[in-house]
């Protein structure tokens, strides 16, 4: 395949978001990528640009990741071992294998077992059974992948009439990479970034405070796609920059679970729970919040939310959050 893996997705109004910020929002729908979410940009262009040897390639992911290295592998005809935390639900592992991918999950405890442990397993099989490493979100290449998203944005809405923000969930910090580095491409480098994570999967957030990178002790957060316990380094150098404003936000697994059922209401779209910590941002007012406190400017112009998608979704997924996570009193 010459041509790019991913496609270019719709960025659509939501007139419910608008309505709620007083100002037009849009929505980069990632989630109609063909493997589920926005990671099939930066791993598509990293295989595309990497010499692949014929063993195949592993990838180490709790679910995104790996769905677009199991779709990119099987378009390019290479044999894929996706090596999974034991934390991912079986809708995870059942669509990797439908890929065609190998699966292996890690650790015998289900609840202590995050992305980090898979990535060192899947580091191992790259010395031991010759295959191709592709990271999930720390490669320069995956970030000029991701970056893409901006590009598309520009091209539709005229490179002259910038957002007043865009909004991102951060995990590792790839898509954050990728977002940063889009907007410097298009002469957007003055438009803040608000990035959004879960209490409990906050890796970034947590660096950010400190002034340094830091290592979660556990990810405690239900949204694992979020679960790094470590942010990557060019996402924290991105923070420190004067060049460019980030903002770094937390809400609550309560309040993501809300932005995903809310969302799947009012845009008939389910998302997964890492996704809805962006939406959280105007469902649980951040954005708002951050206006009055100055942070943001109002009137803000329109807004952006990058819907990231996700992979490890679907009805009785999201009843399993609804049992797991704890109504608010």
């Amino acid at each position: 395949m010459s041509g790019p893996f991913h496609i270019n997705t719709p960025l659509v109004e939501s007139v419910g978001m608008s309505r709620r910020l007083g100002t037009t929002v849009y929505l980069k729908m990632e989630s109609s990528q063909p493997s589920g979410s926005f990671k099939i940009r930066g791993i598509g262009h990293l295989c595309q640009q990497m010499e692949m040897q014929s063993k195949g390639i592993v990838c180490s992911s709790g679910g995104n990741a790996g769905m677009a290295a199991a779709h990119v592998a099987r378009k390019m005809g290479l044999p894929a071992t996706i090596v999974v935390p034991s934390s991912s639900p079986p809708l995870v592992v059942q669509k990797l294998q439908d890929q065609g991918a190998t699966v292996k999950i890690t650790g015998e405890i289900l609840y202590l077992q995050v992305w980090d442990e898979a990535n060192t397993e899947a580091l191992r099989l790259t010395e031991t059974e010759g295959l191709t490493y592709v990271p999930p979100f720390d490669h320069p290449l995956l970030w000029e992948g991701h970056s893409t998203v901006i590009t598309e944005i520009a091209a539709s809405m005229g490179q002259k009439q910038k957002p007043g923000a865009v909004v991102v969930s951060v995990g590792g910090g790839g898509l954050l990479c990728g977002v940063a580095q889009g907007l410097r491409g298009v002469g957007w480098e003055d438009v803040p970034i608000v990035t959004m994570e879960t209490v409990g999967a906050d890796c970034f957030n947590a660096a950010v405070k400190a002034g340094t990178i830091v290592t979660l002790e556990a990810i405690t957060s239900e949204a694992k796609c979020l679960g790094a316990k470590t942010v990557c380094r060019k996402a924290f150098q991105y923070s420190q920059s004067t060049e460019q404003a980030i903002i770094s936000e937390l809400v609550t697994d309560q309040q993501a679970l809300h932005a995903v059922e809310t969302f799947l209401d009012e845009e008939r779209v389910l998302v997964e729970l890492a996704c809805g910590a962006a939406l959280a941002a105007v469902y649980s007012g951040v954005i708002q919040r951050l206006q009055d406190e100055g942070r943001l400017p109002r009137p803000l112009g329109y807004l952006v939310v990058i819907v990231c998608g996700g992979s490890s979704i679907n009805r009785e997924q999201l009843a399993n959050l609804q049992k797991k996570i704890p109504r608010p009193t």
